[in-house]
């Protein structure tokens, strides 16, 4: 599975804790070798968009729209 942010993604990025930007670092590297790998918790939040969230943190997820084989962070 292929993965993009989008501009959006990466200016509220830029406001996140500089910890949990680490986090979230790894949690992007750990989804690119294995998006299945259960610390990620990768699942379907809303069916009919095809939206998909992975966890960073316990308070904290990214989420993506599922286009094809492509996850679009937003």
């Amino acid at each position: 599975m292929k993965s993009r942010i989008t501009p959006e993604f990466r200016h509220a990025f830029g406001y996140l804790p500089e910890h949990i930007q680490e986090r979230t670092r790894e949690a992007y590297r750990q989804f690119k070798k294995d998006p299945t790998h259960p610390s990620l918790h990768f699942k379907k939040v809303n069916s009919a968009l095809c939206i998909y969230s992975a966890r960073i943190s316990k308070n904290y997820r990214a989420v993506g729209l599922l286009r094809g084989d492509i996850v679009i962070w937003f």
